[in-house]
């Protein structure tokens, strides 16, 4: 059951040790080169501007292809209607100034299409106490996250020249969206948050290190990683659609990533030198033991975020190869750049002392508080391993409650005429669905007056016209509101009812509710099967890097684990509402559907970092030693501090990115920032030791079939051992 095979004699590792020589021979050339390549990186990451995709397109689903029709039909429909909203003490639809003002409204946006009481004598714009009334200003062009709705301006317009008594104010999903990222909840740039992060991380590294050539490294590595990670998406761009929201992802996981790579490795140059290595010899070591928990590393998270690309949307599959690049950038120069500053500096690492001497790393770990951690749980391991569980059953339990789609218009955050144009329509009772209407395209001489009749008839649905001016040829558009927010758990029964009522009508549903909906059955109908070529792909690599299907089935487990209870976070502090008030937001009820795909892709990879970092110090320890309690104790004690410094690093560089535009990001960085700190401590702290201890010499398991499947070398002899405990 047991083997051993040592980490310098495959195969890869050769490779990595000629790779370590061929750096230390030709170091200038390799740091020549990386500083000409991330000064261009710099102008790349300028050229990205007006390159980045900002739409939401769902290719293939019926609702979404109807919207792009009466794009083409009608000059509108992609782009959700901003409501004008007024306000009287008397007869709104006897106010002559209303009706005025709300042609002035849609005035501000040539080529818009508008509906309101006034053009289509339907009282379903208009409040039981006909006080307030609204007008649906439809946007012409294709959506986007760079189209802004004009709602101040068509506020203006229509308050021009209002008589007193009379408010005015202008909402709808897009005015909503701008409120939340430009108001209170606003953020800083892309540059600004990456300086933040770079801060954070060097006051870390401080600590960790104490030296000031060891702590600017694996700065230096992150901002070469960052700015050539630009230069690739770049020429992505020119290939396939990439999302706006992979910069901050480039600025703030690079920046965690890339530090987390070159600690590992500075790391372990450090802990050769101590053992009396020469420059060179520290290098090839160094290289062929964490350069190959490094590529191991890289390639779990890459793993994560290239399955994205099988989702049928284009927006996640360009954030999925963007996002794949960041790991393999930082690997790269991790395992060249890295090596060659190493060779430069050889033993002058450790100069230039900047922290007191009893703060600085003097190696011997095991002598320390992570060998006194790993000695407490090795004597407690049900224990430790129970407490570890409660933990993550309490968070995990949490996690299922997720509600996965966008959040209702009523908890949107933010301040300005977006807020109180809603604030007014829940005042007179008007239901949100206004907002989110379902629009329906009529085709080849449709009867439009018939179909308005129709959905009329649906349950669930307050009201339906077919404003006279909304044809062109054979096409017409028909607006009906839902009695619930399209956002709203009941919304998809009034979307089946109304779809049913459709059939034989040459009428199709669409507008931002059904188009929301199509976006979540395209992205949850694939993702079991994205999430199943994740975990068999990882398997793979982990039972290959640790040689033990044991460890590799225990560490998939464990990391399913992690991200369930870091949903449980996420559900706890937002969708629930315990603590969102430090962003300035209110529990939200829902996560948006997007957001909790994304933290899977990320933190499943990111997480894995630690465990490959700790389970291939283990298993070195377990092929010298031949003892599975010496393996614990070593591999925990000598990465206990490098894991939790850089799980500090990562978490604080996603601290940072909560601070980013718009409320639906922060979610997305506080599970991430709270599922690696979750990670680094309740599982690799506590789980993985003490069950490890649990299964004995079971961890080392590699049946011979599997070995020969996954092109193994033949086991090397285990070193004889007294019987543990003896």
């Amino acid at each position: 059951m047991n083997d051993r095979t040592g980490a310098a004699g495959g195969t890869g590792s050769g490779r990595l040790g000629n790779l370590a020589h061929f750096i230390a021979h030709h170091r200038r050339l390799v740091i020549g080169t990386w500083i000409v390549l991330t000064l261009f990186g710099g102008f790349a990451a300028g050229q990205l501007t007006t390159r980045w995709y900002q739409s939401l397109a769902v290719p293939g689903k019926p609702a979404y292809e109807a919207s792009q029709r009466t794009l083409k039909a009608l000059g509108v429909g992609d782009r959700a209607p901003s409501s004008v909203v007024f306000h009287t003490s008397g007869d709104a639809t006897k106010n002559t100034a209303i009706e005025q003002a709300m042609q002035r409204a849609a005035a501000t946006m040539p080529g818009a299409r508008t509906s309101s009481y006034f053009s289509t004598g339907s009282l379903m714009y208009v409040s039981r106490d006909r006080h307030t009334t609204f007008e649906q200003i439809y946007p012409p062009g294709r959506a986007g996250l760079d189209k802004l709705s004009g709602a101040e301006k068509a506020r203006a317009a229509a308050q021009n020249g209002l008589p007193a008594g009379i408010t005015v104010n202008v909402t709808g999903h897009d005015p909503l969206e701008e409120a939340s990222t430009n108001g209170s909840s606003a953020g800083s740039s892309v540059l600004l948050e990456a300086v933040i992060g770079g801060i954070g991380a060097l006051v870390i590294l401080l600590f960790v290190f104490g030296t000031l050539p060891a702590v600017l490294m694996p700065i230096a590595v992150a901002i070469a990683a960052i700015l050539n990670t630009f230069t690739l998406v770049w020429g992505l761009t020119y290939i396939t659609d990439v999302s706006i929201i992979v910069q901050f992802l480039i600025a703030l996981v690079g920046l965690g990533v890339a530090i987390d790579y070159a600690l590992l490795m500075i790391f372990r140059f450090r802990d050769e030198l101590r053992e009396g290595n020469d420059v060179e010899s520290a290098l090839v070591e160094t290289m062929t033991h964490a350069g190959r928990s490094v590529i191991v590393s890289g390639s779990t998270v890459a793993i994560g975020l290239l399955a994205m690309v099988a989702l049928p949307l284009p927006l996640l599959r360009g954030m999925g190869l963007g996002g794949m690049l960041i790991p393999v950038v930082s690997v790269l120069a991790s395992l060249t750049l890295l090596p060659a500053m190493l060779a430069v500096l050889g033993e002058r690492i450790n100069s230039l002392q900047v922290m007191p001497r009893r703060l600085i790393d003097h190696g011997h770990p095991e002598d320390g508080a992570w060998g006194r951690w790993a000695r407490f749980v090795l004597r407690r391991p049900v224990v430790i391993a129970a407490v570890g569980l409660a933990i993550v059953a309490v968070l995990a339990g949490l996690g299922t409650q997720l509600h996965p789609s966008e959040a209702q218009l009523k908890n949107f955050p933010g301040s300005g005429t977006a807020i109180a144009g809603r604030q007014m329509l829940a005042d007179a009772h008007i239901s949100a669905g206004v907002m989110k209407p379902l629009d329906v395209l009529v085709e080849h001489g449709g009867n439009a007056q018939l179909v308005a009749a129709k959905l009329r008839s649906v349950p669930g649905v307050l009201g339906a016209t077919a404003p006279p001016t909304w044809h062109r040829g054979s096409n017409s558009l028909v607006e009906a509101f839902p009695a619930t927010d399209g956002a709203a758990p009941g919304i998809q029964t009034i979307i089946d009812r109304a779809n049913t009522t459709l059939k034989g009508t040459n009428g199709t549903l669409t507008g931002v509710a059904a188009v929301d909906r199509d976006f979540l059955h395209a992205l949850f109908g694939s993702f079991p099967y994205v999430l199943a070529g994740i975990l068999l792909l990882t398997l793979i690599l982990l039972a290959r890097a640790f040689r033990s299907i044991v460890l590799a089935v225990k560490a998939v487990v464990l990391n399913l684990l992690s991200l369930a209870a870091a949903f449980g976070i996420v559900v706890f502090v937002f969708q629930q509402g315990h603590g969102s008030g430090l962003w300035n937001i209110d529990a939200t009820g829902a996560i948006t559907a997007w957001i909790p795909v994304m933290i899977f892709a990320f933190l499943f990879g990111l997480s894995m970092d630690y465990e490959v970092f700790m389970l291939t110090r283990m298993r070195e320890a377990y092929d010298e030693t031949g003892s599975t309690d010496k393996a614990i104790e070593l591999g925990l004690a000598r990465t206990g501090k490098l894991v939790t410094s850089a799980a500090l690093i990562l978490m604080f560089a996603f601290l940072v990115l909560s601070t980013s535009p718009g409320f639906e990001i922060k979610p997305l960085a506080i599970g991430l920032a709270a599922g690696i700190i979750f990670d680094a401590t309740v599982i690799r702290a506590l789980l993985v030791p003490a069950l490890m201890k649990l299964l004995g010499d079971a961890n080392w398991w590699m049946p011979k079939w599997t070995r020969v499947a996954l092109r193994l070398p033949r086991p090397e002899p285990i070193p004889k051992i007294a019987p543990e405990g003896a």
